[in-house]
């Protein structure tokens, strides 16, 4: 895990705001909807994605590391 020097407080409705940078650089924009997991003491935010990483298809999704991926790229990738 790579730390950012940046501490955040948490806000009266237990709100936390991402720094602009980060989320950027994350491709995380104002709208966005994110999972929230916890793993022992950790919270962990993850952009939700809902469609194919490589076509954009909505059905037909399988997770793949953790990515969204559709059968038809899943079928096209072995085939290379």
């Amino acid at each position: 895990m790579k730390t950012t020097g940046i501490l955040k407080h948490i806000d009266e409705l237990g709100r936390v705001v991402i720094p602009k940078k980060i989320a950027k650089g994350l491709g995380i924009a104002a709208g966005d909807e994110l999972e929230v997991f916890v793993d022992g003491d950790k919270i962990i935010l993850r952009k939700y994605q809902t469609a194919c990483i490589f076509c954009g298809a909505e059905e037909h999704l399988k997770d793949h590391k953790g990515k969204p991926v559709c059968e038809d790229c899943i079928a096209e990738m072995q085939r290379l």
